[in-house]
């Protein structure tokens, strides 16, 4: 593979089946019935990545590296790049602006917390839960 492969090429997939977190992948718009669900018994934290963007790649890295407690909050993963119409939709439902990356967390379905770039922090994020 070429330099610039490695760099703009996406591994998003092997590098998410490779990660600590047990992601769940948000792939499908009913999926946020569900997450509003699941949020009334457990918090919800969406990270929203773009895979071309390396500042995203790096943010996403650093949160999983730092993240190590699943068991407080249930984590959906949204590749916004293939499913932008899923993350304009989460924008829409729970009164967020768009960002990339960004880490939203729904509580009782709506959004108790919401940052993007350099501010994501999976021990900020535990503070919130």
């Amino acid at each position: 593979m070429s330099f610039f492969q490695n760099i703009f090429n996406s591994s998003d997939d092997k590098d998410l089946k490779e990660s600590k977190i047990n992601w769940n992948e948000l792939t499908d718009l009913g999926q946020l019935n569900e997450i509003i669900f699941v949020s009334n018994e457990k918090p919800v934290a969406i990270f929203k990545h773009s895979t071309r963007c390396s500042v995203s790649r790096m943010a996403l890295k650093q949160f999983e590296n730092e993240f190590n407690n699943s068991d407080k909050v249930t984590p959906y993963f949204l590749d916004l790049i293939a499913y932008r119409d899923i993350s304009n939709a989460i924008a829409d439902r729970f009164g967020v602006t768009h960002q990339s990356p960004q880490l939203i967390v729904i509580k009782e379905g709506k959004a108790i917390y919401n940052v993007s770039h350099s501010d994501i922090d999976a021990e900020e994020l535990m503070g919130k839960v």
